[in-house]
């Protein structure tokens, strides 16, 4: 089975290189992902773009949009990736260089991180977001759920807040990240409610291959809610599969999303229903 990874990471953050070091045991590079892409069936990766201007500065406020892969210097033909967007940099100066981003083939949709940064998705400071995806027919994603920062603000990452811009923008394809993990009963009603939003199945637990058994033997009430809510929800060609590596190994992950995904949807989840998220893709999947 071909996998598609549609949410993961490769840019200079100092929590991701620690948690990669001490948590996942995984090599942070773009060799130490392809390797395990390799490995795994990977056949191709989405990244979502990310800076940070000091060391453990994000959510960073002086972020240069827009905000892409810097972890390495020239992309693999297999990687594309989400254009990052820091509101608090949004001048007009700005915008224009975040639409030059979008003509590269390899800019295939763009990114809130909603919690992160303190506005809502319906805020009018991302107006031009809505505008942009519209007229070069991309996804927007946002993060939705807990934050990996402890600096974030929970309200404005509640899933529930994309209701209000998928109803105003019908137009625009939402992607949302985690399915709003820890709410994810609520993410499920988002996404069923709605025909343009789908939602990704990553970061749903960070660690190496240990913490997972771990959780599996002691904890199993631990995924009970997310089960729950993919019942809930019922719709597996609104799915994706997405590792947010490097919070977890590939092989690992791969492993975990299969026991909650049933078997005869795994060819959409695993690989098709991104195809249909991330049409710009779909020449350099091949």
């Amino acid at each position: 089975m071909k996998i598609i990874d549609a949410h993961m990471h490769l840019s200079r953050i100092e929590e991701f290189q620690r948690t990669a070091d001490e948590l996942s045991k995984v090599e942070y590079s773009v060799k130490g992902l392809l390797q395990e892409y390799a490995q795994h069936g990977v056949v191709f990766g989405i990244g979502m773009g990310l800076a940070e201007t000091k060391a453990e500065g994000f959510p960073d406020a002086e972020a240069h949009n827009p905000m892409v892969l810097d972890l390495v210097d020239v992309l693999p033909p297999s990687i594309a990736y989400c254009i990052g967007i820091n509101p608090y940099q949004c001048d007009e100066e700005a915008w224009a260089r975040i639409e030059l981003e979008l003509q590269k083939p390899q800019a295939v949709g763009l990114k809130l991180y909603l919690g992160y940064y303190p506005f809502y998705a319906f805020d009018s400071v991302y107006d031009r977001v809505y505008e942009l995806a519209a007229k070069y027919e991309v996804p927007v994603v946002f993060h939705c759920g807990d934050t990996y920062s402890e600096r974030g603000l929970l309200k404005y990452a509640h899933p529930l807040t994309i209701d209000e811009v998928a109803v105003k923008h019908r137009d625009v394809t939402m992607m949302m990240a985690h399915f709003g993990d820890p709410w994810v009963l609520d993410g499920a009603e988002v996404v069923y409610k709605n025909r343009n939003v789908y939602a990704d199945l990553s970061g749903l637990l960070v660690g190496d291959s240990r913490r997972f058994a771990r959780l599996d033997e002691e904890s199993p009430l631990f995924f009970q809610h997310l089960r729950h809510a993919i019942v809930y929800c019922d719709r597996y060609d609104k799915l994706l599969f997405g590792t947010d590596w490097p919070l977890a190994p590939i092989g690992t992950y791969i492993d975990f999303v299969k026991t909650v995904i049933p078997e005869r949807h795994h060819e959409e989840v695993f690989y098709h229903n991104a195809l249909q998220v991330f049409p710009k893709i779909r020449p350099l999947v091949g």
